[in-house]
């Protein structure tokens, strides 16, 4: 047991100094973007990984997408939505993200070569992180149970 406590903290510990990597991955345009750059709105974020194939993922972020308008009364922060769908089912991301309406709200960026995805240490998704102003991973977790959603504005709320 106190092994187990010891790896605990030694990871929450990690988490606290992670930060955003350097990493280029595509905007909703097509265009390249370089991760580090999503420090620079200097404001928290909720970061979820996700693909077309993974429902929980879908649920997460739709869950997410319905309360945003309540959270975004007391808190500002910004959501962005990683696919990591490969360049085979990139154009089925664009317009799956899209036609939910998450394009409005989210940042949505496309991971078609889990460059990213690697660099955050993701090995399955969903994986969702709560990052500081300053780029800091303050929270993580992966899979989804409804309610999740929830842990992540509290994160967020923290970060102010």
């Amino acid at each position: 047991m106190r092994t187990v406590l010891i790896a605990i903290s030694l990871f929450i510990s990690t988490l606290a100094f992670a930060q955003v990597p350097s990493v280029k991955v595509e905007n909703s345009k097509g265009e390249s973007f370089d991760t580090k750059t999503l420090v620079n709105a200097g404001k928290p974020m909720i970061v979820s990984f996700w693909s077309t194939s993974c429902k929980p993922c879908i649920r997460e972020l739709d869950a997410i997408y319905d309360a945003l308008p309540d959270w975004k009364e007391s808190a500002d922060f910004q959501v962005v939505a990683v696919s990591t769908d490969d360049s085979r089912l990139l154009a089925k991301a664009r317009s799956f993200a899209e036609g939910r309406g998450w394009g409005e709200d989210y940042l949505l960026l496309f991971d078609k070569n889990q460059d990213f995805m690697r660099a955050m240490n993701v090995s399955q998704v969903p994986h969702v992180f709560v990052l500081d102003a300053k780029g800091k991973i303050v929270y993580s977790h992966t899979s989804y149970l409804p309610g999740n959603e929830v842990e992540l504005f509290e994160a967020i709320k923290k970060c102010r």
